[in-house]
């Protein structure tokens, strides 16, 4: 196996250059790192797949006719890999016939430059398609973390596909609450039939809603409800965002062990605090003495940062769903 130079921190600009002719690779890399990038090399398509795999370069600069594999094939194979799929391509190539353009874009480049290779030109569109890049990514980011942090709160999020109901993605908690509710495990799972349809129905009309449409199902093991979403900015098209928060004091009082890092007997202990009970009744509740759960308050009270029962009480009611 090849070894390749150790991968450089990720606020690093990492380009990797695939050309098979040694002059070329030398202009291009003494250009490029006087711009300041880290470079790579591949002289063939084989080490050029290698290396991307292992350093996942922010952009790969690539020969469109080499020996052996060429660019096009290359491409093919990073864009079907989703580690690599990323990965901006910019052709060169000293092919300039049409054809050979559209079958490097249909191959999933977003750029060429044609040979000789004019260093300028190059970095000038590099730039271009790092940033495009850079921001696109940023933004898959947010969303990934903006949807798993509703976890902390009691609420689920998935992407379905809406002619077929199939799972897409989903969070840690979405997917024990579908097999928890109905029986169904793993990322490509499909809705119940009931479910899908609802989703069916009322994706027609979604942009007409003041408020996400809501549907309540039970269980027998609490409320499940769910809520309907547009799809989030990097879905494709025919996909909804789906939340479900299951409604239960057994989902509330995870939803605060989750929320405030406590311990699950410290949960139920403040869940009673904040429906207005006091420590007899607690302790009646959760069947431990009032001198325990005066003991688990004062840890409750450290870990939230507060001093009173009072307090406390509010942080949980404002974390708790309506």
């Amino acid at each position: 196996m090849m070894d390749f130079p150790p991968v450089p921190a990720r606020d690093a600009r990492l380009v990797l250059i695939v050309d098979d002719v040694p002059d070329n690779l030398a202009m291009l890399h003494d250009a490029l790192d006087a711009a300041g990038y880290m470079v790579l090399v591949a002289t063939n398509g084989e080490a050029a797949l290698a290396c991307a795999a292992q350093a996942l370069p922010d952009i790969v600069l690539l020969d469109a006719m080499m020996p052996g594999m060429d660019g096009f094939e290359v491409t093919r194979r990073l864009k079907a890999d989703a580690r690599t799929a990323p990965i901006p391509i910019i052709f060169m190539t000293g092919l300039t016939e049409t054809e050979h353009l559209i079958a490097a874009l249909a191959a999933g480049g977003v750029d060429y430059v044609t040979k000789p290779i004019k260093p300028a030109e190059v970095l000038a569109r590099m730039g271009v398609h790092l940033g495009t890049a850079r921001r696109a990514r940023a933004q898959q980011q947010q969303a990934v973390q903006a949807r798993s942090a509703l976890d902390a709160f009691g609420h689920a999020s998935l992407t379905v596909r809406i002619a077929d109901g199939r799972v897409l993605w989903q969070t840690p908690l979405a997917r024990e609450l579908l097999r928890r509710h109905f029986g169904i495990d793993g990322l490509r799972a499909v809705l119940p039939a009931d479910v899908l349809a609802w989703v069916q129905r009322q994706q027609a009309t979604l942009a007409l809603h003041a408020e996400p449409p809501r549907w309540t199902l039970d269980q027998g093991q609490g409320s499940l409800v769910l809520r309907l979403h547009p799809p989030s900015p990097e879905a494709d098209e025919g996909e909804l965002l789906l939340v479900m928060r299951e409604e239960s004091d057994l989902a509330v009082r995870e939803t605060l062990r989750q929320g405030f890092g406590i311990t699950g007997k410290e949960a139920e202990v403040l869940y009673w605090l904040a429906q207005g009970k006091i420590n007899r009744d607690i302790a009646d509740i959760v069947s431990c003495s009032p001198a325990t759960v005066k003991k688990h308050l004062e840890r409750i009270y450290a870990k939230l940062g507060v001093e009173t029962r009072t307090a406390a009480a509010a942080m949980a009611m404002a974390r708790l769903p309506a």
